[in-house]
């Protein structure tokens, strides 16, 4: 295998191949790398190391995220959200939409929330105990972000299952003949389910996120249908992808390291560090992407403007210059600054949410479940921007 002219655009490079050792490649040999055109396809730059990945992430006046922010629009030209998105959005008008979301998502507006997560969680548990065999990316990991992000933002029950599905088709895909059209249809269909949403929300308020985005203002003037629509695109898929892959992970990686489960099942690391180390272990999101905005110099290569700028989380949370032994799964892994949620003005608005959703998990099991054992073939997705697995056969045998 030649890891220098692996495509990591393609899909099937993720699925052919072990990330991790291509990872390890490009750290040592080639960090700044060239990722070479292909047809009509441009070229982009592939960045690996952690220093340079969180420089990127800490500057947006030389990259900027309004061309796009993963590869799906980087190279198709640009995003149709930008400046309207918070992800894809820059400068003052990022920094007021983020007051607005913060307002909704943060730690003290969620404190009720955790609650109800740990409560959803146990139950989503103990019932996968009582059956004994599951597959707990289906019946239990699917069913806590989902409901969670719903229900802050307002999403009628009913609802749920079918906003879980366009999700998963948006982002990935559990299928390698799905076509990108399908993506794409499930992204509009989801916009247009919440431009509805908006509609009856400014008709009648109630206790929701959509709620304080349309009765929110920004210099005076009220948020427009399409920036309360394309916000609540963003955290639905956000505060579901993250949080349910790290889970299924997690579980995955328990399941291969026996020792770090007896670890957490003693009491010898805390649900906060174990927590940490999933986000860490798991990195969900593989890459985020930026474009140049002028000419400048990194590290001995010359970047053009508009060049397209990729940066691979996977590969920063296992850089050897910044993890003691990064390819040891340690849930008392401190320190742990991992790079899951980003870094500096596009840090993740809902980090706490995901965090506490992780941390229910791994206590539930830890109460709740003596052993974890595998019961079947895992199946990864399918994708060059989520990394983990779409199902997860196991059998939880009670304490």
């Amino acid at each position: 295998m030649n890891l220098a002219e692996l495509d990591l655009a393609d899909p099937q490079t993720y699925i052919r191949h072990d990330q991790h050792r291509i990872w390890r490649w490009l750290r040592a040999e080639s960090p700044v790398h060239r990722q070479a055109p292909d047809g009509d396809r441009p070229g982009f730059w592939v960045l690996t190391r952690y220093t340079d990945v969180q420089a990127v992430f800490k500057d947006n006046r030389a990259f900027t995220s309004e061309g796009g922010n993963v590869l799906t629009t980087l190279l198709a030209g640009g995003d149709s959200a930008a400046g309207r998105m918070l992800a894809v959005t820059d400068g003052p008008r990022h920094r007021d939409v983020r007051n607005v979301l913060h307002k909704a998502l943060s730690p003290r507006a969620l404190a009720q929330v955790g609650d109800k997560v740990r409560a959803n969680t146990d139950r989503l548990i103990a019932e996968a105990v009582d059956r004994g065999d599951c597959d707990f990316a289906a019946e239990v990991a699917e069913r806590i972000p989902i409901t969670t992000i719903c229900d802050l933002l307002g999403v009628p029950s009913k609802d749920h299952d079918e906003l879980l599905r366009l999700t998963k088709s948006a982002l990935s895909s559990e299928n390698p003949d799905a076509a990108e059209l399908d993506a794409v249809a499930a992204r509009n269909e989801i916009l247009l389910y919440f431009a509805d949403l908006v509609e009856e929300r400014r008709a009648r308020p109630q206790d929701d996120v959509i709620t304080v985005l349309a009765e929110s203002r920004i210099d005076g003037e009220p948020l427009d249908e399409d920036d309360i629509v394309l916000n609540c695109y963003s955290l639905i898929l956000g505060g579901d992808e993250t949080s349910r892959l790290s889970m299924i992970g997690a579980v995955a990686a328990l399941i291969e390291h026996p020792g770090e489960w007896r670890r957490l099942q003693n009491g010898e690391v805390t649900v906060t560090s174990a927590t940490e180390e999933v986000l860490r272990w798991t990195s969900p999101a593989m890459h985020f992407g930026r474009t140049v905005v002028a000419d400048l110099d990194w590290d001995r290569h010359r970047f053009r403007t508009g060049d397209v700028v990729t940066v691979w989380i996977s590969s920063a949370n296992r850089d050897e210059r910044r993890f003691t032994a990064p390819e040891d799964f340690d849930l008392g892994r401190a320190p742990n600054q991992h790079l899951t949620f980003g870094f500096g003005p596009h840090f993740c608005v809902g980090a706490h949410l995901g965090r506490v959703e992780i941390a229910a998990v791994l206590e539930a099991l830890r109460r709740q479940v003596g052993e974890i054992l595998p019961n079947g073939e895992p199946r990864r997705l399918y994708s060059n921007f989520l990394s983990g697995f779409s199902s997860l056969p196991v059998t939880l045998e009670a304490a």
